[in-house]
């Protein structure tokens, strides 16, 4: 393991990035005070106390680099940093400013999990013109027993402790394309809403219900209308709902997202288990290998019945891919639609 890998003491850590800048500033070049976080360390679960993830600055500079106005990208450059260490639940390849923020092409930024923490938007004052009011899907990390682990995918370290006395709900896994409706925008997994002719039918839905999402608040769930690498046979509408999100970035109860889908007349993933959490209870859905809607069962999430804020997302939310599912990322946007059947009125497939 490369030194700059190994994880160190608040002290050790300090001493190290000095020594490696020389004792200077990276930025202004006079003498330092302060071994920055490039990273702050509250998106690490261990603190990030990396050489590869500090930086020697003078007072002046410490203050413009927690307030991203000197990229990280331009830290680790000063720093002579030739990696690029990022905690677990972030993803690889993309561009982040220090607090977790992503930052798109075009400039503009994402709220990440630590946007709402008490001082941030303070400390982001400069910069907070360029944030839009849209947040990305967080990734999900993979039970200890799921066997569709890929070689970038993260796993829960004990499910156990995560959720030990906790009431569970888990529901099936969908096929589909992760899709967040506001009250005035609807983009997938990206952010940029690039129009495809799969998305056609869930553009329709928003335009009849997004006058009744308040404002700030926001739906996810799989648009199911093209078939990716499972045909489903029966479903009972295109798009189903999974999570609501409120202004304040919480994740609502699983009862306010179902009282939220009766009053919005919307369908909602397939609940399989709820109650206190119960490993052997779940794992009898290991080997349950169709979907409720016909075709196979790509697997199951498992999240906290109650509410919980975007930055404890790891902590709450948790899944099972079958082996030999074909992640099928964005490839499907450039083949032939095939659209997946819906379940008529009569229980018949149309």
């Amino acid at each position: 393991m490369k030194r700059s890998a190994i994880l160190l003491t608040r002290d050790q850590f300090r001493e190290a990035v000095f020594a490696r800048d020389g004792g200077c500033c990276v930025i202004c070049r006079e003498g330092a005070v302060d071994a920055h976080h490039i990273l702050e360390r509250k998106l690490w679960a261990n603190g990030g106390y990396y050489v590869d993830n500090g930086a020697s600055v003078c007072a002046g500079c410490h203050l413009r680099a927690e307030a991203t106005e000197v990229s990280c990208e331009e830290l680790r450059r000063r720093c002579g940093i030739d990696q690029v260490l990022l905690p677990d639940h972030l993803c690889p390849g993309e561009i982040y400013d220090k607090w977790g923020n992503t930052i798109l092409p075009n400039g503009q930024r994402l709220r990440g999990e630590l946007f709402d923490d008490p001082g941030v938007q303070g400390i982001l004052a400069p910069v907070l013109h360029l944030f839009m009011s849209r947040v990305k899907y967080p990734r999900t990390f993979h039970l200890p027993w799921s066997p569709g682990v890929g070689a970038d995918d993260r796993m829960v370290d004990d499910p156990d402790k995560m959720f030990d006395g906790v009431e569970v709900v888990v529901t099936e896994k969908m096929d589909g394309e992760c899709t967040t409706m506001y009250r005035d925008y609807l983009h997938a997994r990206s952010v940029d809403g690039v129009s495809h002719s799969s998305r056609d039918r869930v553009r329709s839905l928003h335009g009849a219900i997004a006058h009744d999402i308040p404002e700030g608040w926001r739906l996810c769930g799989e648009n199911l209308y093209a078939v990716h690498s499972i045909s489903y046979g029966g479903l009972p509408s295109h798009f189903l709902l999974f999570s609501i999100w409120d202004g304040q970035n919480r994740c609502v109860s699983w009862d306010e997202t179902m009282l939220w889908a009766e009053l919005l007349g919307l369908h909602v993933v397939p609940v399989l288990y709820q109650g206190l959490w119960d490993r052997s209870a779940v794992r009898l859905l290991d080997d349950v290998s169709e979907s409720q809607f016909g075709g196979e069962r790509e697997g199951y999430v498992v999240r906290r019945a109650d509410r919980f804020h975007y930055k404890a997302f790891r902590r709450s939310v948790a899944k099972y891919v079958r082996r030999g599912h074909v992640t099928t990322n964005d490839h499907w946007l450039h083949k032939e639609v095939v659209v997946n059947k819906l379940r008529t009125l009569t229980g018949q497939i149309s």
